[in-house]
């Protein structure tokens, strides 16, 4: 299994427990809080936050990618997200992530001081993204998707869903390995709702280990996704407490970065879980002396 994560200029120890990438969309309509955080100050002072509450990754995005969301231009996209990657890239140490399938938006995030690009394509949707990655020589997350956005739901049709998409995630990463990218800059996200029904997100979270065995870094987005809203309700405790459990069902299975909207009760929750597992292994190991 992986231990480290080799992002653009420093590495990520993926040893002791999972780690958290904070959710930062600066958008007007992503499906969980959309246009909360539009305004550049209010998108800084939410990464601060996420920061503060425990974050080891922020992943700032400017287009949303929810089912049916409508793309944005290039220069929309930087509008959105450079002034907020620029103000924190001087203000946090923790590594800061662009949530794009843009070159040219990637091209300009690096060069402001991210790190991390996170390409729901797998880096398939823009010919020069494997050029902007082999410049500047980022971590480089890729995604399972089919489709686009506003089509990709229909096309959730699968024989086995996790064999495919593990396949899938094994072939980009042969490929881009082929092309001049070094191992351990990937890290994969089997993408849970992006072309997946809820039966097929939780078919992919009970063969987790079948990803793990890839050895790559392993990201799972699954905060207040429909597939959790589908069993708890619409309301905002209800989601966050599905999302909580589903949480720890992921860092139990080993999973490495948990992409996640509320990071701090999400760290408090891991750290208590992990504190009671060593304290019952000291006692019964005290039992056995």
């Amino acid at each position: 299994m992986a231990e480290i994560w080799s992002l653009r200029s420093m590495t990520l120890s993926l040893a002791r427990r999972p780690l958290l990438m904070g959710i930062l969309n600066v958008t007007p309509d992503s499906f969980s809080d959309g246009g909360r955080y539009l305004e550049p100050s209010a998108a800084i002072d939410r990464g601060l936050q996420l920061v503060e509450e425990g974050a080891d990754i922020i992943d700032v995005g400017g287009e949303s990618t929810r089912p049916g969301a409508q793309p944005v231009s290039p220069q929309e996209e930087l509008r959105r997200v450079l002034p907020v990657i620029t103000a924190l890239a001087e203000r946090v140490s923790v590594p800061l992530s662009i949530d794009t399938s843009k070159a040219v938006v990637a091209r300009e995030a690096l060069a402001a001081g991210v790190q991390i690009v996170n390409d729901v394509t797998a880096l398939r949707g823009d010919p020069q993204m494997l050029e902007v990655v082999a410049e500047f020589q980022p971590g480089v997350c890729l995604m399972h998707m089919r489709g686009t956005p506003q089509t990709m739901q229909q096309e959730a049709v699968y024989q086995d869903v996790a064999a495919e998409v593990r396949g899938f995630l094994q072939e980009r990463c042969a490929a881009l390995e082929k092309a001049g990218i070094r191992r351990e800059k990937l890290a994969i996200d089997p993408g849970l709702g992006f072309a997946k029904t809820p039966q097929h997100n939780w078919q992919i979270i009970g063969a987790i280990q079948r990803f793990r065995e890839l050895g790559y870094p392993l990201v799972v987005g699954h905060s207040r996704k429909r597939f959790i809203r589908e069993i708890t309700g619409e309301e905002a405790r209800s989601v966050m407490e599905g999302t909580l459990g589903v949480s720890l069902l992921l860092a139990a299975a080993g999973v490495d970065i948990l992409r996640v909207h509320d990071v701090g009760v999400t760290r408090r929750l891991l750290a208590w879980v992990r504190h009671e597992r060593e304290s019952q292994l000291n006692t019964r190991d005290c039992q056995l002396r």
